[in-house]
């Protein structure tokens, strides 16, 4: 049977129709200029090669050996990319997750013995007694479903709330598992040994605690506690040579940090910052008190840091041993060029292209690749321009 519209529903439905297509046409036309265009930065040229579109709010990204790639969608999918192509349908076995204000679906590793034994770790926010807070899981990848899914740390206490969930994770020269974590809209929190909000976590593979953790044994304390006094720290990366650990954290309206991490120590929120209330009031004690660390880098106003990567490879020579950022107020890739643990010089990329950017890796390849969180995002390869 044919179904026949009245007119004034029929030029309501091509209107959608024609306005659909103009906005297919013109993202792809965007995508096309994009990668056609030649971005120059002060010691480098590149261009911008979209290897996946159409995800969903992309958070975190995983290199695994043989090539494929794995991407976080914050409504909960696991996507794969392989051979160059995103995998039309997701992951399976993925834990559900509570997809709403900052929460989702959020980062994802692979086990440094990856190649043995298939595990990878996702972290994510999900609902439990007391309300919604970090969890990270640990599973098994088998084809394209997750297997022995198990959550090997949950963050407390939780709450109602739908922001600060950190989530980043890194595994350090150590073996241990690193994760960060917000203080939940908490801000007293991140003071206080008592929770492990606002702090950065160290647990081992398994999720059990390493005795030599600064706060194991001491009562009172969350015994996974590596470090503390953290907001909301979206990005944490291995230093190459050194092997220490660094992370960058949201401030409020300003006072956006890069920390290096050294065990047991006090980063200082809210009691030391240098932004302020986004009413415009003073925060806490000022920037500086005793036993409270600084930062060795620090952005007012805000850019907004969410992701963080030394480059390493050799297909930007000129970049080798600089720090990437990705900026999402801001929509911009940070540069940082580094002495030793210093921050000697700032470049920002990509300015005008308009996206936000979620997340920046290191590629095994020697490229380099960023996350849009927008809603269609992008897997995009920045490339050498000859």
């Amino acid at each position: 049977m044919i179904a026949f519209l009245p007119p004034w529903q029929a030029r309501k439905r091509m209107t959608g129709f024609a306005l659909l297509a103009v906005a297919c046409s013109s993202l792809a036309a965007l995508s096309a200029v994009a990668q056609d265009r030649v971005y120059r930065s002060e010691r480098a040229a590149f261009r911008l090669n979209t290897i996946a579109g159409g995800l969903a709010r992309p958070w975190g990204l995983a290199f695994l050996p043989g090539g494929d790639i794995l991407v976080t969608e914050r409504p909960g999918r696991l996507r794969m990319v392989r051979g160059g192509r995103l995998q039309r349908r997701p992951v399976g076995g993925v834990p559900k997750v509570v997809a709403r204000g900052q929460g989702g679906l959020l980062d994802v590793i692979a086990h440094p013995r990856f190649a043995e034994n298939r595990l990878i770790y996702l972290s994510y926010a999900a609902r439990g007694a007391g309300g919604v807070g970090t969890h990270v899981a640990r599973a098994r990848l088998n084809g394209s479903k997750l297997t022995d899914v198990r959550v090997i740390f949950a963050a407390l206490p939780r709450n109602s709330g739908g922001v600060h969930f950190g989530s980043r994770m890194v595994f350090g020269r150590d073996g241990a598992l690193y994760i960060t974590s917000g203080e939940r809209g908490e801000p007293e929190d991140a003071q206080k040994l008592a929770t492990h909000t606002g702090k950065v976590i160290r647990i081992t593979d398994t999720g059990a605690v390493p005795p030599d953790n600064p706060f194991a044994g001491r009562a009172g304390a969350k015994p996974e506690i590596f470090t503390f006094g953290h907001r909301n720290p979206q990005g944490i990366a291995l230093h190459p040579a050194t092997g220490k650990i660094w992370v960058v954290e949201h401030g409020p309206k300003g006072g956006d940090e890069i920390n290096i991490l050294s065990p047991g120590t006090n980063y200082g929120w809210p009691v030391i910052t240098y932004g302020r209330s986004y009413a415009g009031f003073s925060i806490g004690e000022g920037t500086h008190k005793p036993g409270m660390a600084q930062p060795i880098k620090y952005w007012v106003p805000s850019i907004a840091p969410s992701g963080m990567a030394f480059y390493t490879g050799a297909r930007f020579p000129g970049w080798t041993g600089s720090l990437f950022v990705g900026a999402l107020v801001l929509k911009h890739l940070n540069r940082l060029t580094l002495n030793g643990d210093r921050v000697v010089g700032e470049e920002r990329l990509l300015s005008d292209w308009g996206m936000r950017i979620r997340d920046v890796r290191n590629g095994p390849d020697g490229y380099l690749y960023i996350l849009t969180d927008e809603d269609p995002g992008a897997l995009v390869r920045l490339e050498p321009a000859r």
